[in-house]
């Protein structure tokens, strides 16, 4: 089983390239609050939905002192194709071997992806993110079963909250993100 990673924590240190080419480190974010965020892969309309969310959200908080940082478990020419399209002000990151994802012990769970299957509220989720432009679209070689994962990291690098999705459309709610860059916890 993956180790995750609880609040208090120090947040793993990773480098990457971003959808624009440019070199992404976590160490260049402190001083800086971060919202971290693990998604499926490149296509996912549930994924491009919560981009979409942030995107919309993002000019506030970046104000109010909170960076974003989002990675994919698909390659940079998947990442392009799909959510590259919505130009994120913020890093997209393709992790196709995995590396950040392990740092952070974002799960595959099959089990939680069958959940999500019999949750009632999937078909309303389905039908806000095909109303937003996003429809259910599959992503050759994809892993269907990895499973979203939510981080907040304060100035010093520290773990504030680290959130785990139970199914596939459990994030972390909006007024916790809030929260936490009012407060820092």
């Amino acid at each position: 089983m993956i180790q995750q990673l609880q609040s208090g924590d120090p947040a793993p240190l990773f480098q990457a390239i971003d959808h624009n080419g440019k070199s992404v480190s976590l160490e260049n974010y402190r001083g800086r609050k971060v919202l971290l965020a693990f998604f499926r892969f490149s296509a996912c309309a549930l994924c491009n939905l919560r981009v979409h969310q942030f995107i919309q959200r993002y000019p506030e908080w970046q104000l109010q002192g909170l960076e974003i940082i989002a990675v994919f478990e698909s390659p940079e020419k998947n990442l392009s194709a799909h959510v590259g399209k919505q130009n994120a002000p913020f890093p997209l990151i393709a992790d196709p071997a995995t590396a950040i994802y392990d740092l952070y012990g974002v799960e595959t769970s099959e089990d939680k992806v069958q959940a999500t299957l019999s949750d009632p509220d999937l078909k309303a989720a389905i039908a806000e993110a095909e109303a937003a432009g996003f429809p259910l679209t599959p992503e050759e070689g994809s892993n269907f079963h990895r499973i979203p994962a939510e981080f907040l990291i304060d100035e010093t690098g520290i773990l504030r909250t680290a959130h785990y999705s139970r199914i596939l459309t459990d994030h972390l709610p909006f007024d916790a993100i809030e929260h936490f860059i009012r407060s820092g916890k």
